[in-house]
């Protein structure tokens, strides 16, 4: 069974960091891209960032030079590194995965496989 988990998620301060951490489980990473989601109460799911199966990468003008994602094929495992936190970062996380390495996608449709989610709470 295909499964997708985050952890990393909790409570930081305004301008405090956080590492988000995604493993696969039943398949590998090696022919998926990955993106990363957030979801805030009462808003649509939207794109943070996403990297290929070759390492390029994407993210949203909102946390660009703020956030990291990166992965390591081997280890089955995706990382999104959220520095510089703000307030309005405060959202359930998700990462996601497309069936296809050399594409990365902004759009919640063309991801195949989703985690569960992960709080993130950023407030003093």
């Amino acid at each position: 069974q295909r499964q997708l988990v985050e952890s990393g998620g909790g409570l930081a301060q305004p301008g405090g960091s956080l590492r988000l951490s995604c493993e696969a489980s039943g398949f590998t990473l090696d022919s998926y891209s990955v993106g990363w989601f957030r979801q805030a109460p009462g808003k649509e799911r939207e794109f943070v960032a996403a990297i290929s199966g070759s390492g390029n990468t994407a993210y949203a003008d909102s946390v660009e030079d703020r956030f990291s994602i990166s992965r390591h094929n081997t280890k089955h495992t995706a990382w999104l590194q959220m520095n510089s936190l703000k307030p309005e970062d405060t959202a359930v996380y998700y990462c996601a995965v497309e069936n296809y390495a050399a594409r990365i996608s902004y759009s919640v449709g063309r991801y195949d496989y989703w985690g569960q989610g992960t709080q993130v709470t950023v407030s003093s």
